[in-house]
């Protein structure tokens, strides 16, 4: 018996349990060659350089932007739609914690994850897209009115990211076997709750009082005073698609991480989520109408921006409001996901429509991204993702703790 237990393998360090999932630095190095990193690794290879090159030669080396244009893509795609789509985070867990809806709970600590780095990534869009980006605390300790749209923003989002990471503290106590630390965050888990629903409710309605600044510069059909409104609506929208879109997802490329949690019908949540989609979605397409009226803009439908605003409002709203509702009657659960990414894309679509098309829609110096501008873009998503699986892989994020099942 001794000369067994001498010949058994030593247990794995610190190091290689947690950080290289038990494997070799050898067999780590191995597991990385898949098309997945190799197509990562080519973007991150050109996308990093152009980063670096935009902080050393400034905005006007990389991007398209001028004083007229001054926000391109990095806001309206890297901040206005990363932040709409960063809210499945308040969404799910205020509808498990506050309204009692626990059969969601699964799907509660990937939605704070998604949340709390879409936040990180989109202060990362922030400081690529200031002139200057060590200015960046300026609208939290410097502003001279508390009456400043961006003083409520920077500070909502700031203590909403703090938030965030006390959310999902719990999941990393677990994983470093801090057992007490975790305790003490679960216990504050329907104080932090509250304080997300709530800073979410300021600012992301807040980011839309930002164009209530510009009527005469953005297009008729876009702006309304109704705008606040409608991105906090849409939030909500993209949050339950997102929820639906990351799960999808998540449970095919992470399945040998759902053994434990094979009782959970993930099936059924899509739909109940896609259910809860498609009733906000009609509700924010009669506010959109509602908006249109109270104008008087309906001849501007019969433009070409007005058909570009039908294709949003028809194919990115009304379609997939019905879909949803199909999918959740006739239970289609395939149905439910491509709405939810329909959903997901018409989101982005509305934040680019608001801030780069209709923006300065009647000068004729025309603001059109460079192509380093959306190589940057694609480059900090791909940072995401990749930072995402590497905190599900080690994290339990998907999978369950035995010690912890009641946690948040």
């Amino acid at each position: 018996m001794i000369a067994n237990a001498e010949k058994r393998p030593p247990a794995p360090g610190w190091f290689r349990e947690k950080l290289l999932m038990g494997l070799t630095p050898k067999e780590y190095l191995r597991s990385l060659l898949t098309p997945f990193n190799a197509a990562a690794g080519l973007i991150l290879l050109m996308g990093l350089p152009v980063i670096a090159y935009r902080f050393i030669f400034g905005l006007a080396a990389v991007t398209n932007l001028s004083q007229v244009n001054p926000w391109g893509i990095w806001i309206a795609f890297d901040v206005l739609a990363g932040v709409a789509l960063a809210a499945g985070g308040y969404v799910l867990a205020g509808a498990v914690h506050l309204f009692g809806l626990k059969e969601y709970h699964p799907v509660v600590r990937p939605a704070i994850l998604t949340a709390f780095l879409g936040y990180f990534f989109v202060v990362v869009g922030l400081l690529v897209d200031l002139g200057q980006p060590w200015r960046l605390p300026y609208p939290i300790v410097y502003s001279h009115g508390v009456t400043s749209v961006m003083f409520e923003v920077a500070w909502c989002v700031l203590l909403y990211f703090a938030v965030l990471s006390l959310e999902f503290s719990p999941a990393v106590f677990e994983w470093l076997g801090l057992e007490r630390a975790r305790r003490w965050a679960s216990r504050i888990t329907i104080g932090l709750v509250v304080s997300g629903v709530v800073l979410s409710t300021l600012h992301q309605s807040s980011l839309g009082a930002l164009f209530l600044m510009a009527p005469a510069k953005i297009h008729p059909l876009w702006y309304s005073p109704f705008i606040p409104l409608y991105f906090f609506v849409s939030s909500i929208i993209a949050g339950l698609s997102m929820v639906i879109v990351e799960t999808s997802l998540s449970h095919k490329i992470f399945r040998d991480q759902l053994r434990d949690q094979e009782h959970v019908d993930v099936d059924g949540l899509a739909l109940g989520l896609g259910k809860a989609a498609s009733v906000v979605l009609f509700s924010y397409f009669f506010m959109k109408l509602l908006g249109i009226a109270e104008g008087g803009h309906w001849k501007l439908l019969n433009t070409p921006y007005g058909r570009w605003f039908l294709v949003e409002m028809i194919g990115f709203i009304l379609l997939p409001c019905f879909l949803f509702a199909h999918g959740a009657r006739e239970r289609n659960v395939a149905l439910t996901r491509a709405a939810a990414a329909l959903t997901v894309i018409g989101i982005v679509v509305n934040r680019l429509n608001v801030a780069v098309v209709a923006y300065n829609w009647s000068l004729p110096d025309r603001y059109v991204p460079s192509w380093m501008e959306v190589l940057v873009s694609v480059t900090i998503v791909t940072l995401g993702l990749l930072t995402f699986r590497w905190i599900v892989n080690r994290m339990p994020v998907l999978r369950g703790r035995p010690n912890y099942r009641r946690g948040h």
